[in-house]
């Protein structure tokens, strides 16, 4: 038998651990003095100690450990899935990095553009509302991305070409629309894509899809780059509001966000001051 210190020196596992793997279920002593507490160990128990150090050492939890010991035959899938888990943890860390070396070399500023009319086509996102629930921007973004994936395949299909960059907004341009696409869980989402389609290709799309005239205007905007999150979107709407205009404002029922393959650009139609108004 071997002294829990012995036991310790031999695996490279302090005292303290070895007491919370006990503790766990993980790896239990040989023999537990009833008097003294002390525990011991058997030689068998270096093999296991080492399995388990091993696993431990991939970043799995104790909970995930215990179970590919006493499931063996189930252990190879429990490591495929931890690596899998790790992969993703991985990739996310590596974009946060990315992110951050954006923000601290340059941070986002809001600049005056403006956007020229153009022609669209507008599809609802299915599933996806803005309500009174924190926004679930990974659920959001999913579905928005496969619904752009299909109103492109779809009017491409149909000879329309598409013209600019893609965009979602809020259901809210216009009393009537904001109507049709409300719903009891919240507003809708939408997605906005510039196309150039003559008159038999607009006819030729499903009624699912809207063709709409987007109004000539001016703008400000921020680019934010990452995965969307609630953080960022408060960050772009707080520089916007914020950002200083002479004799306007941004009006908030017409802002839109455009998909850029490395982040978002939150922008908000300026409307300028009517200087009889302000007068009368």
């Amino acid at each position: 038998m071997l002294t829990i210190s012995e036991f310790s020196e031999m695996c490279h596992l302090p005292p303290q651990t070895l007491r919370f793997y006990h503790s766990e279920g993980l790896l239990v002593p040989a023999d537990v003095n009833e008097q003294t507490g002390y525990r011991a160990y058997t030689f068998e128990q270096v093999e296991q100690a080492m399995l388990i150090t091993t696993l431990r050492g991939t970043g799995m939890s104790v909970k995930l450990v215990r179970r590919a010991l006493d499931e063996p035959d189930a252990a190879p899938a429990l490591l495929q899935q931890h690596s899998a888990e790790v992969q993703r943890q991985r990739q996310a860390q590596d974009e946060a990095i990315s992110d951050a070396r954006e923000f601290l070399n340059s941070w986002p500023a809001v600049r005056l553009s403006h956007v020229p009319e153009m022609t669209v086509a507008s599809k609802p996102v299915p599933g996806t509302w803005i309500g009174d629930s924190p926004h679930d921007w990974a659920e959001i973004d999913a579905a928005v991305t496969a619904t752009v994936q299909n109103v492109v395949k779809t009017v491409e299909s149909c000879g329309a070409v598409v013209s600019g960059t893609p965009w979602r907004a809020w259901a809210a341009e216009a009393p009537e629309q904001e109507r049709q696409w409300r719903t009891a869980e919240g507003q809708r989402w939408l997605v906005k894509i510039p196309i150039t389609a003559d008159e038999k290709t607009v006819t030729a799309l499903p009624g699912d899809i809207e063709v709409q005239l987007f109004e000539a205007r001016d703008e400000l905007s921020i680019f934010i780059p990452g995965k969307s999150s609630m953080a960022k979107y408060g960050t772009a709407l707080s520089r916007l509001f914020t950002h200083p205009l002479d004799a306007a404002f941004i009006d908030v029922s017409r802002m839109r966000q455009l998909l850029h393959d490395d982040g978002v650009e939150t922008t908000a139609a300026i409307c300028k001051l009517d200087e009889t108004d302000m007068t009368g």
